[in-house]
């Protein structure tokens, strides 16, 4: 009967098993093994004889067939870190990148002592969560047309303990009143941008906008002005050559004091003008 039951993966190491998946990122198999053991980064690294049972290679074995299919390391983990909270993130949202830390800074620079803001597009909830997080005094509310991806976000609100008005909309046509600062990360890629393959898991309505990027860019700065109390701040993260468009159409739109600001890799990643001054 022994011969007839199917055989579990022979026990290992953390070392030997980072060895055997040498082919993959080897920061991505960190994390999973971080998840799958119950560790921190820093014990993987200094036990490497630590073991590995049979129950814990089958998860990791799932894990890295997802990454080989191209999956990132962020859905098969179930969560990212940004703005040093750990957020969770389903394929219903975007990945919070780094660069989109930017907003938050920008926000909280320009947002006075118990002031409002909104966070349009908020996906996960990163932006609005982590300006809540950071200042309690202020109120903030977000928006998203997607009623998983706000499922998704109050979730991370909950599981950091803000307060956070949460109300499905497209942009802000759902909404009444106004607020001291708008803050959105739009959809901005052009549809046949060479970066697209490589987000092909993540959600392309999130992603992909018309006129070479700029449709909803525009859509946002035109739609704003009534929403913002007089003296009120929009800010726009946009790609990398898309920052002299978003200045013109933001004049243009009527702002004043518009200007980019730059992320930490240098480039051109956030505008931002004032409205009724």
């Amino acid at each position: 009967m022994a011969k007839n039951k199917a055989q579990l993966p022979s026990p290992t190491t953390v070392g030997q098993w980072l060895a055997a998946v040498a082919d993959l990122p080897r920061r991505d198999c960190e994390y999973l093994l971080c998840q799958a053991l119950g560790l921190s980064n820093a014990q993987i690294l200094a036990f490497p004889d630590t073991p590995i049972c049979a129950a814990e290679q089958a998860r990791l074995q799932q894990a890295t067939q997802q990454l080989r299919a191209g999956i990132p390391v962020a859905y098969v983990l179930g969560y990212e870190e940004f703005w040093s909270l750990r957020f969770e993130v389903s394929p219903d949202v975007l990945i919070p990148r780094p660069e989109t830390e930017l907003l938050v800074q920008l926000a909280l620079e320009l947002t006075p002592a118990g002031g409002s803001v909104l966070d349009l597009g908020t996906g996960s909830g990163a932006i609005a969560v982590a300006i809540a997080h950071t200042r309690p005094d202020v109120e903030v509310s977000a928006v998203d047309r997607s009623t998983a991806a706000l499922a998704v976000a109050a979730r991370n609100a909950a599981r950091h303990r803000v307060k956070v008005n949460f109300c499905a909309s497209n942009w802000l046509q759902a909404l009444r009143g106004g607020w001291h600062t708008i803050v959105c990360n739009p959809p901005y890629i052009a549809a046949g941008d060479p970066h697209l393959p490589a987000l092909s898991h993540e959600p392309q309505h999130a992603l992909v906008a018309a006129a070479q990027g700029l449709q909803d860019l525009q859509a946002v700065i035109t739609q704003s002005p009534p929403y913002l109390n007089p003296g009120g701040y929009l800010i726009l993260e946009h790609g990398y050559n898309q920052a002299e468009k978003v200045r013109h159409m933001m004049e243009q739109g009527g702002y004043s004091n518009v200007h980019t600001r730059r992320d930490l890799a240098h480039i051109e990643r956030a505008t931002l003008g004032c409205w009724g001054t």
